[in-house]
């Protein structure tokens, strides 16, 4: 078996790339939602976020809504694959393969 990938294997990362693999690729979620289905702090979010963005996994488009900052959060090629990877590697480990 492979290792698991351990910049998803953390935690709050592995949740963070699950909420954004359910969107279908190209579509990306706001900040503040993210923040609010994975019931966590800017802070804290933002840090994972860093991490999964330094590995190119997640995607952080900042935009304008008017005046008012918007910042996307997207799942890119890369990171579906890391992620698909990721759970093939689980269901080999847990004997479903």
């Amino acid at each position: 078996m492979d290792e698991l990938d351990p910049v998803i294997h953390a935690q709050s990362r592995l949740r963070i790339v699950a909420v954004l693999a359910a969107l279908d690729a190209g579509e990306s979620v706001t900040f503040p939602r993210a923040q609010e289905l994975l019931d966590m702090t800017a802070g804290n979010l933002s840090t994972h976020l860093r991490k999964l963005e330094d590995a190119a996994y997640v995607e952080v488009t900042k935009t304008h809504s008017g005046r008012t900052p918007v910042t996307y959060l997207a799942l890119t090629t890369r990171g579906r694959r890391a992620f698909e990877d990721y759970t093939d590697s689980l269901r080999t480990l847990l004997g479903e393969r």
